[in-house]
């Protein structure tokens, strides 16, 4: 059995031959950090947009060579390239006319935001969804054709609506303009539909709703205001990404038990990242709805990658197996993306246990 197929039997809450492995996000020190492990001569690890033609091509390579070693069954690609958010521009502005300012590690940060009146909505003009940004998506069907499942990251709803309005101004606009708020979120979303169909074509597997929507302690919006403003655009994703024969898993930080029934009946396969530190605890979501939903986590990047030990990462695993493969629909990933925190060691921990502590026993 394949990774692709592992993966694909994970969201349909069947077991495999072993429980699959997922990599949503790792950032370019993790690469680095792992990759001197399969490979010489490295270069010291530098953020992306600092990198040259040749160091981007090394820190590809390297990526697609983690993937092979460690036998990674998913991995999520996201739009890369001149128009997007991961671009080498010092100013950086996206397709959409959203500007960002750079983290101190590199990650851009929404900052400039170009509908904040509806005045600019009337005369705002979205861009079409660009087939030259699925680049990754190329790439991983070239290296590996149908072996491993491909994921892509879309932002939903209300991340694409609020990095155009400007996070309080989306707030504001729920109360005071609510006719704007939903205009938004059909442009935005006959944008995603259009993109849908690009990624149908060019062999993606899985859709990822993107959608951070809540912190540690609650939902940033109301269950009714995500029932009104936000569930009805991302359903449209869900549904048309099903009618294709794709999987979806929601993607949200933070606690969702507020809305995690209205999800449940959205039509979602899989949830990620299920963050322990927000009250998603594997079991008991597991207990909850593991019946009906795939989890795909949640191996804490907060403390225990970082400072963790090897072995307290491999005690991790095997309790996250414990408490949730059995019957399928678990997927071991990070609880987030693996960011520059993260011991490099702490992760190949956490794969070779997944493969080793992973395998479905066939009486």
């Amino acid at each position: 059995m394949n990774g692709k197929q592992r993966i694909l039997k994970a969201l349909s809450i069947e077991e495999a031959d072993r429980v699959p492995l997922f990599i949503h996000g790792i950032n370019e020190g993790p690469i680095m950090g792992v990759g001197k492990h399969l490979m010489e001569g490295l270069p010291e690890g530098k953020q992306l947009h600092q990198m040259n033609d040749n160091e981007k091509g090394v820190l590809i390579e390297t990526l697609l060579r983690l993937l092979e070693e460690f036998e990674i069954d998913g991995y999520t690609c996201l739009p890369i390239g001149p128009g997007t958010e991961f671009s080498n521009e010092p100013d950086l502005v996206d397709d959409w006319g959203v500007g960002f300012t750079r983290s101190p590690y590199g990650i851009p940060v929404p900052s400039r935001h170009p509908i904040q009146t509806e005045a600019d909505l009337d005369k705002y003009e979205p861009p079409p969804p660009a087939r030259e940004h699925l680049l990754m998506v190329d790439m991983m069907k070239d290296r590996f054709q149908d072996e491993k499942a491909i994921f892509w990251m879309m932002r939903g709803a209300f991340v694409r609506s609020w990095r155009l309005t400007g996070m309080t101004n989306f707030m504001m606009m729920m109360y005071d303009n609510p006719d704007v708020v939903h205009r938004v979120a059909d442009m935005v979303t006959q944008f995603s539909l259009g993109q849908l169909d690009m990624l149908i074509d060019a062999g993606v597997d899985v859709l990822i709703v993107e959608e951070d929507i809540a912190d540690k302690n609650n939902t940033l919006v109301s269950p009714d205001q995500f029932k009104t403003f936000i569930n009805p655009y991302n359903r449209k994703l869900v549904d048309s990404a099903h009618a294709a024969g794709l999987k979806v898993v929601r993607h949200s930080d933070g606690n969702l038990w507020p809305i995690l029934d209205l999800l449940l009946a959205s039509g979602y396969d899989g949830l990620n990242p299920l963050e322990p530190q927000a009250g998603m605890h594997l079991k008991k979501v597991k207990d909850y709805c593991g019946d009906r939903l795939c989890l795909l986590g949640n191996i804490d990047c907060q403390e225990l990658l970082p400072n963790g030990t090897p072995a307290q990462v491999r005690q991790a695993v095997r309790t996250a197996i414990d408490d949730a493969a059995q019957g399928g629909g678990l997927i071991i990933c990070s609880s987030n993306t693996l960011h520059p925190g993260v011991d490099p060691e702490n992760c190949i921990a956490m794969f070779e246990e997944t493969r080793a502590y992973g395998v479905y026993s066939k009486s």
